[in-house]
């Protein structure tokens, strides 16, 4: 049995920290916020939509294996393990450079309870040098103590998706680099013995960090060839998705799927940890660049069915970045509702995952959730094709002309039958699909 510290219980951490206590160790987790603290500690999830943390925590709860404390320190000090899941936030409006206030007071907090012998984890997505440089430092200023010396430090990036993070973990290999080769031992007996899953060593803690980093810049720049094969696809009048299906049918051809862009925490954030620090990163920047101005497209193709869309009004379907996953960082949706505003329309969002209130806060407005509800629309933007959208009646969205199916899970023929105009990224109007027997 391992004592484990998990930093952070967001939605990363805390299902970090469900799955070791389920597995049969003592696990302490810590966080500035007292309500996760509260919660957690009365055996119930602060986070929802990630199928068997709830049960899980319930559990171990119950079983004394599980508990929770804002106290970082007298966490750290207790632990064999510390596992540090602490978000690493950007800030857009400065070319999404790190702010790293949140995740080095983590650090230093962890300083002042750690003992020798202990094995810190960096699970943070960071900058390529960053667990050496920076967050080790923070540990040895704050304890006295030597990395590589007195405690081992490694770097592990997390590789979940929200929703599917349990499943993930358990079937994802883990991948570890530490500052020597003796964190790195550590951490992979660790891994193996704690979770019985498949763990891939790496020769330091800059290949790791830089591994998670390669990840997100190949799915962004593989979605912005998508993108720009549509905007191409469009113009000669051919279905992109019928082209897509034929080119991966040569093993080597792995083109994944166009869209209105890309969200979530991960692949709009990371590419610019390599952009920031590295010269050579032309193909990483220009992806960044198309895929997200697949919203200016979005209105262009809208200023195509409509003439223009100065004083019309739009219905987003779906704030999250994602289909069934109440998460809006860094939606799609909200790159798309500026651009439309900017060009003068009135913007809506339908997404029953929401509250008005947590809409708001996004400074759009809210309408739903049943489409007879919403006020007369000129169009209906799919975004996030929530399970809840899939019974949607066409007909009920009172003086819509046309539909953009935004992520190509619509059936043309049910949104035609409604009568409006069907559109799509990387259909032209005059593709069809073709059926032979």
């Amino acid at each position: 049995m391992t004592r484990i510290c998990v930093v952070g219980l967001g939605k990363m951490g805390l299902p970090v920290a469900a799955l070791f206590a389920s597995r049969g160790h003592v696990v302490v987790g810590a966080d500035i916020n007292q309500r996760t603290v509260d919660l957690i500690n009365a055996g119930q999830s602060p986070i929802g939509n990630e199928p068997g943390v709830e049960e899980m925590i319930a559990t171990s709860v119950a079983a004394e294996r599980l508990r929770a404390t804002t106290d970082t320190a007298a966490a750290a000090a207790a632990a064999d393990v510390i596992i540090v899941l602490v978000p690493l936030l950007v800030d857009p409006q400065d070319a999404y450079m790190p702010t790293y206030g949140a995740l080095e007071s983590a650090l230093a907090a962890i300083g002042r309870g750690i003992r020798p012998g202990t094995l810190v984890i960096l699970e943070t997505t960071l900058p390529v040098g960053d667990t050496r440089k920076r967050m080790g430092p923070i540990i040895e200023q704050a304890s006295g103590l030597r990395m590589g010396q007195d405690f081992h430090l490694v770097f592990s990036p997390e590789r979940v998706q929200s929703n599917q993070v349990i499943k993930n973990l358990l079937h994802y290999p883990k991948v570890v680099g530490g500052i020597d080769a003796a964190s790195t031992a550590a951490a992979v007996q660790f891994y193996r013995e704690g979770l019985a899953i498949e763990v891939h060593p790496v020769a330091s803690a800059e290949t790791a960090e830089f591994s998670k980093i390669a990840e997100c810049v190949y799915r962004d720049v593989n979605i912005a060839l998508a993108n720009e094969l549509a905007m191409c696809a469009e113009e000669t009048g051919v279905d992109i998705s019928e082209v897509i299906r034929a080119a991966n049918s040569e093993p080597l051809s792995h083109i994944h799927q166009p869209g209105l862009g890309v969200g979530g925490h991960c692949i709009p954030v990371y590419p610019y940890f390599l952009i920031n620090r590295q010269s050579q990163t032309r193909l990483a920047q220009e992806a960044r660049l198309i895929n997200d101005g697949m919203a200016d497209h979005a209105v262009a193709v809208l200023r195509e069915e409509l003439g223009t869309v100065a004083g019309k009004t739009v219905v987003i379907l779906g704030l999250s970045y994602r289909a069934n996953v109440k998460e809006a960082t860094f939606s799609s949706t909200l790159l798309v509702a500026r651009a439309l505003q900017a060009a003068g329309a009135r913007v809506l969002i339908l997404d029953p995952l929401f509250t008005a209130t947590e809409i708001a806060q996004y400074e759009l407005e809210a309408t739903g959730p049943n489409p007879r509800e919403v006020p007369p629309v000129d169009a209906i933007v799919v975004q996030a094709m929530h399970e809840a959208f899939h019974a949607l009646d066409w007909r009920d969205f009172a003086g819509a002309r046309v539909v953009l199916d935004g992520r190509n899970t619509l059936d043309p023929a049910r949104v035609t039958a409604a009568g409006l105009r069907y559109r799509a990224i990387g259909r032209g109007t005059q593709s069809a699909p073709v059926n032979v027997p």
